[in-house]
């Protein structure tokens, strides 16, 4: 999976990079099948926001946002509500029925 990470107004330093390829990792191993992330992280006032468009194979996009008091919260936010749509996707692929019809066949 490719991972871009751009900033507005904000330095992209090795370790925010680092630490946004850490939490999607996490992402990854839920769902298989995503191309590319596109990850915005920019500080407006107090308030720093990151922002997530995510491509899969099904050509589905998911897009999440995030903000917080921290950067490092904002991602960790932005991971956790990312982490959750894929896991709702994934769960819409699966047919479930085909289990149920597979158990009544079987006995």
């Amino acid at each position: 999976m490719q991972i871009n990470v751009s900033g507005h107004q904000v330095a992209i330093t090795p370790a925010l990079h680092d630490y946004v390829s850490g939490k999607f990792d996490r992402i990854v191993r839920h769902f298989e099948h995503l191309h590319d992330v596109t990850v915005t992280l920019s500080v407006e006032k107090l308030l720093h926001k990151a922002e997530a468009t995510l491509h899969c194979a099904s050509n589905k996009t998911i897009h999440a946002d995030a903000q917080a008091a921290d950067m490092y919260a904002a991602i960790d936010a932005l991971a956790d509500r990312l982490d959750r749509q894929v896991k709702k996707h994934k769960e819409k692929l699966t047919d479930h029925h085909a289990v149920d019809g597979r158990e009544a066949r079987l006995g």
